[in-house]
Parts: structure tokens; sequence; C-alpha cells
């Protein structure tokens, strides 16, 4: 099977699309000649972007009134299908509303979905990559069978990358027949506070671990990434333990992060976390337990006790200004 056709489930957030989005934009024009993004909202607007990344039709579910995305852009997507044909395939990134849209979508065209893509590989159509036992593992799948593969897609498997494509035509994609199943609505919404960069786009990442004792010594980790302009993460244990909000987690049920240096501070390197920072251009470990695991994946490891090196990082960061 030639893959022709891909389309993109682009979530809106703000005057943009999330990250994750793009980067399964740039992914799906390597592999395809003809592209489409399909979002909600403010549609019409990010004509531009989507074409700038490589979609040549925006299909635009428009305003969702308060409706959570999930059964709206379902049904907007089987509509668009039966009117239009099926593509070859429709990525969907992997966050909340996105898993959402991906199983109802699922149920609606009678297609199965693989989930945890982390990266298309050769075959005849498409080859899909899955991070198995904690990120130990890579296993291939394909589909079988009429219909288009529904694939989810992990944040930072790719690259998101501008190819500078005229806009997107803007096309209308109404929703058809959801039922009871948009009866919940969006009341209110809580944006995340934070200084610095997002912690899932940051070029430099400070997290802290179960290696730090208490709460209050996470105050170190913040410190130390406010210095160097980047954004602070944890690790899940302490997550679970009431220390940092869940916003902060990176790992296999947290956040993917994929920054230039990432300085894990009292983590000992489970297979979990591994998984959302492994891919990270440079690691630096600090950890009193020299056989910690996350030594055998650390550029730079320091064996040390994080209350006597984190304070010593911090006043030779402030001395150099």
């Amino acid at each position: 099977m030639t893959v022709t056709s891909i389309w993109v489930v682009a979530e809106p957030s703000g005057d943009s699309f999330t990250t994750t989005s793009l980067e399964l934009l740039s992914a799906a024009r390597g592999l395809a000649s003809n592209v489409a993004a399909i979002t909600w909202g403010a549609g019409a607007s990010l004509a531009s972007l989507a074409g700038e990344y490589g979609a040549s039709t925006l299909y635009d579910v428009a305003d969702l009134r308060g409706s959570l995305p999930g059964a709206p852009v379902a049904s907007a997507i089987e509509a668009l299908v039966a009117a239009n044909g099926a593509p070859n395939a429709v990525f969907v990134p992997n966050s909340y509303d996105g898993r959402d849209v991906a199983g109802r979508l699922s149920a609606r065209l009678d297609r199965p979905v693989l989930t945890n893509v982390i990266g298309f590989g050769d075959g005849a159509g498409l080859v899909s990559e899955h991070a198995v036992f904690g990120g130990s593992l890579t296993v291939a799948a394909q589909f079988t069978g009429d219909g288009p593969g529904i694939f989810v897609v992990r944040a930072k498997s790719f690259n998101a990358e501008p190819a500078g494509g005229a806009p997107a035509q803007v096309v209308a994609a109404p929703t058809g027949e959801v039922g009871a199943t948009a009866g919940a609505v969006i009341v209110t919404s809580h944006v995340e506070e934070r200084t610095g960069p997002k912690l899932e786009d940051a070029s430099i990442v400070v997290s802290g671990g179960r290696g730090l004792g208490d709460a209050a010594a996470y105050e170190m980790i913040e410190e130390i990434a406010k210095l160097l302009h980047g954004a602070a993460g944890a690790s899940r244990a302490i997550v679970d333990a009431g220390w940092v909000p869940y916003s902060h987690q990176v790992g296999q049920t947290g956040k993917t992060v994929k920054p230039l240096i990432y300085l894990a501070c009292g983590i000992s390197g489970a297979t979990q976390h591994m998984v959302g920072m492994k891919g990270s251009k440079n690691i630096v470990a600090i950890n009193k337990d020299g056989d910690a695991p996350i030594f055998q994946i650390a550029d730079l490891g320091i064996v040390g006790d994080v209350h006597k090196v984190l304070p010593a990082l911090i006043d030779e960061l402030k001395a150099r200004g």
C-alpha cells in the first residue's frame, strides 16, 4: 500500500497548535504527499500555520460551544471520511483530548487504534514503532484491512519543523449526530501557573526526585531552573508524595521532554521516568548511589549528595551572573 494521504488531529492552543500537533504535521508531510489538519475553535486563523507545517487542507470543526472535543471532532472526522473517502492514516496527539478523539473515532469507524507510537519504519505501508515494557523494547505494528489506521503518537517522537508552505485551504467540517455524548460541557478552565518556559518545550530541564529528602528541598530545583532559564521537573515518586503538582511530572505517565540539557537530581532512574527524558541531548545525573540506573544513560554523572552538590551549583551560577 502506498501512503498518499494522512490526516492530523491538530489541537489548538491559543493562537497556535500544540507542539505535539506541529510535530505530527511535520512527520506526516515526510510520509505522504497529501496532508490535512483537523482542528476546532479558531481554525480559519490557523490556516497559515497549518500550511507552513505541510498541510494543504485545514478541516475546521468550528466552535464547539463549550463541549469537550472528543465526541464532536470524532463525529466530524467520520463525516469527512464518508464524504471524501478515508485517508491512509489519522495521526492523533497522545493527550487527554487526543486519546478521547481516537477512542470515539475507533468506535465510529470500527477500526482499532495503535497507541504509544514513537516512530514509523520502512515497510509496505505505514509500519509504526511502539515503546513497550517501560521503553526497554521497541516493537513494530501495522494495520490490515480497509479503512484508515488510527495512530496515537507520543510527544517528542518527531521534530516540529516548518516547511514554508502556502496557507492551507480551510474547509468546514460540520459535526454530525452525537446524541448524549456531547452532554458534558467545560464550565471553567484553569491555566497552569508558571514562570519561564513550558516543561515540555524547555531547552533546559532540572528535575528532582526522592533523593531530595523532603518537599522543602525542591526549592533548590526551582532555583537552579530559574538561574538556567529552564523548567523544573520531577519524578513520579515526589509527585505521588504530594511535594509538587502533577504538571511537573516527567515520565511514562507524565510529560515527555527532549531538552538540550536534562539535569536529574536525586533521581535513581526508574524505567518509567527514563522513558520520558532519555531523548535529551545531554543528560547530567547527580545521585549518591553510584549504581543508580540513571548513570547508565547519563552523559555526565556526579556521585554525591544533592544537599552538598546543588547548593554549590547555585552559588556558582549566581557568581557567574
